[in-house]
């Protein structure tokens, strides 16, 4: 997540204009024509790989139908991101909660999110995607919330091992 974070702020940053007012270091984000003239070296400088560039690009291209998905229901919206190639229901969970405000939108497909939530309300430190999805059943309506405030609990299962050690792909 933090290479995500970092690879944004540098693109934004590299090819955004600065934000009006007195918002120092903010920018806005590019035009969809800006982000589709990146060049590739740009793309790997701020260690995106080319199939995350290659989904971007692809989703530029049609970004007057994505950014309609904001005015849609969730579901609604999820749907029609997937079908951007490279889109699955991670990447239109984390987008809906963001540009929809959907409170249930849990994100499926993460490597770490079903083990803290399972040892955070079953103890279960190695739950799958359905187990987690199993557990928020209570939260039915708020799931996304509540897997939100169960991150920001810090309630997290001890670590097995060292962290992974982080590639630069910019290194490369």
């Amino acid at each position: 997540m933090d290479e995500a974070y970092r690879a944004w702020r540098l693109l934004v940053r590299g090819h955004g204009e600065p934000a009006p007012g007195p918002t120092p270091r903010m920018y806005v984000m590019p035009d969809p024509r800006t982000w589709s003239l990146i060049p590739s070296w740009e793309w790997h400088r701020a260690g995106v790989d080319n199939k995350r560039a290659s989904t971007i690009l692809r989703a530029v291209k049609v970004a007057r139908r994505m950014e309609e998905a904001a005015t849609m229901e969730p579901l609604q919206a999820q749907a029609r991101l997937e079908l951007i190639p490279g889109i699955g229901p991670w990447t239109s969970a984390e987008t809906v909660q963001r540009s929809n405000g959907a409170p249930d939108a849990v994100t499926v497909g993460d490597l770490h999110l079903p083990g803290i939530v399972g040892h955070a309300l079953a103890d279960n430190r190695d739950a799958d995607d359905e187990t987690m999805l199993s557990l928020l059943t209570p939260y039915k309506g708020q799931r996304h919330r509540a897997t939100r405030l169960i991150l920001l609990s810090g309630h997290t299962p001890p670590r097995r091992a060292p962290r992974m050690r982080k590639t630069d792909i910019a290194l490369l």
